[in-house]
This record gives structure tokens, sequence and C-alpha cells, in this order.
């Protein structure tokens, strides 16, 4: 039987600030409703194919928790405690009585998703007095044609689905990067947006750390502020940055290094990192290269995962999962590696460097990296290509266990939703059908439920779809949108306010208005500070 921890023991070893990963198995949705701060949300239902990325050493304290008493929320760290002993985990502890025990403690829960993030970027604002333009005013300049760049501070997709027109993509930390060949002209005001607050302030804040000599501005509450003014958003934009110039190369290397200086940002040479590497077993180390994930899957550092600066900094706890630990940020022009470790050592991380000379002088793999899941190799399950699926000879029925915004967006005809974690409770409603074809966004999750449920469901036949639902649409088979066939509420993400069918702009409007207060309730719980700095 696992040990537990009280919601008392537990909030002392997060004030203490040692190594310990505390890990909430609840689907995303759920956790969004109501978790405790530092806790990084893995649902059970993704648990193998994410556990050694966010918690690389077998050997890190690590402390489970669920629901407890919400319903549908009890159980799931049981059965998470078991993926981890099996997989060598051995300082594993529960939470006693879970998230809702720790509330009942007297302790803080928080909403959302990337608390501390979020939080952070209020901070940062506040102290810093940050500019920044609401939406009418930007307007009225564009409509008069004052000289102005948008550059839109997050990933292309986010880009692509809705931004401020004319706007340019240019996700966090490249701005410092390329800013020299976006506003070459001095006089050209500098206006930083993305969906919210978050990332407009901290790239405009970049920026302004950096010593640009143009005016910079965040734009208030970002394409949600410029929807709520009742301004068109444009979709489906394809504005890039060009590859980086000399001379913005060399005045960005100089700014970052200052910037470096005034934040403590710290190096280490390839031997230091083989060194770290060497003690790995005995301390936490994350490899995190910071470029454009492009970039990354041509070229990296064996054992790094493709982290973008900016996005690293908007969500930590999508990639560092152990308090603690170190961090290593990986760049080939130091730029990008040292402005967001600048932003990690005010977010309070100890054990954060810059890897001196790049990628130099290594071997270098390609490809999307990441851990290898020993669990997928052990799955020994029947696997069905896509044309075999779609010519129906068995007549088999499939369940796409993949993100349910993608299933609502296309999903293969016939296919029902389900939450890998709560399969059980929905069996009976198989019925008859004697064969069952998981799929999944590139199939993995798939494989694993098949293994998973073959020894559960012994008069069933389970198999997996190969390349799961990827290799079906790249194999020009078709897709269909709706939900019509959801087994379980659409949980497994948290839903974001354009996530919504309608109250699209109370949603917003709801959002904003949270992460302004965050700052405070972050204060109120006293596991999370942010260090301040000098100048």
């Amino acid at each position: 039987m696992t040990d537990t921890v009280t919601p008392a023991a537990l909030h002392a070893a997060l004030r203490e600030g040692g190594e310990l990963a505390l890990l909430d198995l609840r689907e995303q949705g759920v956790f969004g409703r109501s978790h405790i701060l530092l806790a990084t949300n893995l649902p059970l239902s993704r648990l193998e194919l994410r556990l050694r990325d966010l918690v690389p050493r077998p050997a890190t304290p690590v402390v489970l928790c669920d629901g407890g008493e919400e319903v549908g929320g009890e159980g799931l760290a049981e059965r998470a405690a078991a993926v981890l002993a099996a997989a060598g985990y051995a300082d594993v502890r529960i939470l006693e009585g879970g998230v809702a025990a720790w509330g009942a403690a007297g302790f803080e829960l928080f909403s959302g998703i990337n608390v501390p993030s979020k939080a952070f970027g209020e901070v940062i604002e506040q102290r810093h007095d940050t500019p920044n333009i609401g939406a009418e005013e930007l307007k009225a300049k564009l409509d008069a044609g004052a000289d102005l760049v948008i550059l839109d501070s997050r990933p292309f997709e986010e880009y692509r689905a809705m931004n401020i027109p004319g706007g340019i993509d240019a996700p966090g930390a490249e701005l410092v990067y390329r800013i020299r060949d976006l506003a070459p002209d001095p006089e050209t005001l500098v206006v930083v947006n993305c969906a919210g607050r978050t990332r407009s302030i901290i790239g405009a804040q970049s920026l302004i750390n950096a010593g640009v000599p143009n005016p910079v501005v965040a734009l208030r509450n970002g394409t949600m502020g410029w929807h709520l003014a009742g301004f068109e958003l444009e979709r489906g934009a394809g504005r890039r940055f060009a590859p980086v110039g000399g001379d913005a190369r060399s005045w960005a290397r100089a700014a970052a290094a200052q910037v470096g200086d005034r934040f403590g940002v710290k190096w280490i040479d390839p031997e230091d990192l083989r060194a770290w590497q060497a003690e790995a077993e005995d301390r936490t180390l994350y490899l995190l290269d910071v470029r454009d994930p492009e970039e990354y899957a041509a070229g990296h550092l064996p054992g790094s995962l493709s982290a973008p600066g900016g996005q690293l900094v908007q969500a930590t706890d999508r990639w560092i999962a152990v308090r603690a630990a170190r961090i290593v940020l990986i760049d080939d022009s130091a730029v990008r590696a040292t402005m967001t470790a600048s932003w990690l050592n005010q977010m309070g991380f100890p054990g954060v460097a810059v890897l001196a000379e790049g990628l130099e002088g290594w071997e270098l793999e390609t490809g999307p990296g990441g851990a290898e899941v020993p669990e997928l190799a052990a799955a020994k399950v029947e696997t069905l290509a896509p044309e075999a699926l779609r010519s129906g000879e068995d007549e088999a029925f499939v369940v796409d266990l993949g993100n349910s915004l993608a299933y609502r967006a296309g999903h293969i005809p016939g296919a029902a939703w389900a939450i890998r974690a709560r399969l059980a409770e929905v069996e009976d409603t198989f019925g008859s059908r004697s064969k069952l074809v998981f799929t999944s966004e590139d199939g993995r999750l798939a494989k694993l439920a098949a293994a998973e449920f073959a020894a559960c469901w012994p008069k069933r036949s389970l198999a997996a779809l190969e390349g799961g639902t990827a290799a079906w649409a790249a194999a020009g088979l078709p897709l269909v949108p709706g939900r019509e066939t959801a087994l379980h509420p659409e949980e497994d993400v948290y839903h974001r306010p354009y996530d919504r069918d309608s109250g699209v702009e109370a949603a917003m409007q709801a959002y904003l208005d949270w992460e302004v207060a965050l700052a405070e309730q972050i204060e109120r719980d006293g596991t999370l500070s942010f260090p301040e700095f000098p100048g």
C-alpha cells in the first residue's frame, strides 16, 4: 500500500522548496475547476506518455493527488501509484483526502491552468508598470495609418486561429532576437499581443528590458480585449518572421547579455553539462531547447525537449514538474535562452543555466524528441491500418480517446469519444460489439488502452488504429465534425473562452478578471513567491 501525506505536511514541504513533484491525476478540465497551486496536471489517461518527461529521475519524491471526495475524482491516485511503482519510482506518496481535503484544511485552491505563470505576468506588470494600449486606441492608430507594427507573441497555430489585423507572428522568445528586423526604425511603435494578458505583458517587458529604442506597449487584454471592443479579428493569416539578419542578431546578443547580467543568468559550458548529466540520478535535470519547434526538429541535443521560450514562461508546469530541479536552456544564438532564463530566474526557479556555445560541437538528433515510453514497447496488441479499418470487413466499433476538441472538429465517421481513465464506466454502452478499435491523435494512447483493457474485457477483441487519427487523415480518409457520440463530458481539456459554443464574451471577461486577481491569491497561498531584482 502506498504511503500517504497530510495536507499540512504537503504544504510545509512545498514551502521548504526541496525537490518534489506534485502530480494531479484528474483530467485537465476537472483540474482547471479547482486545484493546488503548485500541482502539475498529469491526467491518469496520459500518465505513461508524459511521466518521464515531467519527472525524469525515478528517485524524485512524488506526491499524487486526485479529487478525494469529488465525484469521479477518487481512486485516480491509487491507480497512478501502481503505474509509477511498475516504472521504478520508489518515493511515492498520496495526498490524504485529495484536493477536497486540501481545501477543507483551509489552504488555497485555484481555478484555471498554468496559474503560476499567469500570476507572474500580473506581478511583472505591477512591478514594472509595463505600458499598454487599449483596443480602441490601437484601432484608431491603425485607421489613421500610424507607424506601428503588431507582434503576436503566441505560437503560429494560435496566431492562425485569430489575430489582430495586420499582426505578425513572433512568439515570445523570438521578440528580442528578431526585433531589429521587424521594427528597424526606432520611431515605429511596437505593439505586443497575445490572446489575453500574460504573453503580451512578458513580451513587451522583454523588449523594454533589452533596451529596444522603439516605444513598446502591450495590447491590453489581447485578442479578447479586441473582440470585446467589437472589432473584427483576422483568421487564417500566415505572416511570420523571416530569417534573422546579421545586424539584428548582433544587436540581440548584446542586448540579451545585458539582460542576463541584470537578472543573474548563469552559464555552463559543455563540460559542466556532462557533469550534471552524470549526476542526473541524484539531482533532477531538464534540458529544454527554447528555439522554434521547427528548428528543434531539424537537430537538437539528445535528451532535450522542445520548449519554445515564450511558451515555457507562459506555462512552466507543462515542462517542469519537479521543484528545485536543474534546468538547462539551449539555443543556437544565446539570445532566446538568455531571455528565457531571465524570466525563470524572476519566477524563482533556483537551478537555471544557459548552455554556453549552444549546439556547437554536439552530435544532434532529429525528430520530435521526448523520453522513451517502455509501456508502449511492452504493449503487445493488434494494430489495424487505416485502410483496413475503412474497408469495414470486421465491423469494428471505433472509440476515440484523443482530445475532445479535436474530436469535435473532425473524427472518424461513427467513432465514439471517451476518456481512457473512465473507460470501465462505459463498457456497457458497447453492448454486444465483439471488436473495438481504439484511436487517438497519433495512436500511442490507443495502443496503451488496448493493452490495458485486453485483460479486463476478455470477451472482446481490442485493437489500436495504427498511427491514430492522424494516419487516417493522412491517408485521405474522411473526418466528420460533431460530438454526437461522446460517452463522457468534455472534461479532458480546460475550455478557453473561444472554445465555447455560447457565452463567449462573458467567458472572456471572466477570464480577464480572473487573471488580474491571481497575484493577490498567490500571496495568500504562501507556497510561491517571485524574487525581485535591482534596476
